[in-house]
């Protein structure tokens, strides 16, 4: 069903060719959103951005490969973005990295790896969009965070300090920003079926949240467009015996 106050708006999705990044994209069409699409990977981004506009032709659907942890394709998205579609209303960082390593095997490297891609990124992309975002006084934000933002786990100290870091960024943005009708909410799920959630250990990969469930709530919390808001959430599977 369509949300009529999604329609039309332009919506930037980092992480778009994968699990959760793809979905969120192939339902934000369905919401007759124009979408510029973001990714390491050329060849999936064009076969992502022909499928979405075989579905829904009349939507415009632009898009521009990149790495992330690097500041000059950070720059050239946003530049690429402006460009294509002058504002950006709607920004989702789903982009990012996770890592299993003990604190005696894990670098400055690592560490700075897994800031930059899961902190730094969305940081800069949400300063630069969310001008045009209070200037309009309408916006949102969408942080993809974890169960591990409120909690740690064996071996993984990088990856946590990351996913807490970007919970309190989220926190604070909204803060900041929701008295300009910007709405910044952290959507935390658990483990999740997607290649990044394959390197799970101990864990049964058939009890992980669905990507399509996790999409179908962000674009919920997306269409709220009167005085209720939510700010973060925490999405867990529900086991059945």
């Amino acid at each position: 069903m369509e949300t009529s106050c999604l329609k039309n708006k332009n919506c930037l999705i980092t992480g778009a060719t994968g699990g959760i990044g793809k979905e969120v994209s192939i339902q934000l069409a369905d919401q007759s959103c124009n979408l510029f699409l973001t990714g390491r990977n050329k060849k999936k981004l064009e076969s992502l951005k022909k499928l979405l506009i075989k579905n829904n032709p009349d939507i415009n659907i632009e898009y521009k490969e990149g790495d992330l942890t690097r500041l000059s394709d950070i720059k050239n998205i946003v530049t690429n973005a402006k460009h294509h579609f002058g504002n950006i209303d709607i920004l989702i960082n789903c982009a990012g990295i996770f890592m299993i390593k003990s604190i005696g095997k894990s670098t400055v490297e690592d560490f700075d790896k897994s800031i930059n891609l899961n902190v730094r990124a969305p940081f800069i992309l949400s300063r630069e969009f969310s001008k045009d975002m209070v200037s309009k006084k309408w916006g949102r934000i969408v942080l993809i965070g974890s169960s591990s933002s409120y909690s740690g786990f064996e071996n993984g100290s990088v990856y946590c300090a990351s996913k807490h870091s970007i919970l309190g960024l989220s926190r604070a943005l909204n803060v900041e920003l929701k008295k300009k009708n910007v709405r910044v909410m952290c959507i935390s799920p658990s483990s999740t079926k997607t290649d990044m959630g394959k390197i799970s250990v101990d864990q049964d990969f058939n009890t992980f949240l669905n990507p399509k469930e996790v999409a179908e709530y962000i674009i919920f919390v997306l269409s709220f467009d009167n005085e209720m808001s939510i700010d973060e959430s925490r999405l867990n599977r529900m086991i059945m015996k």
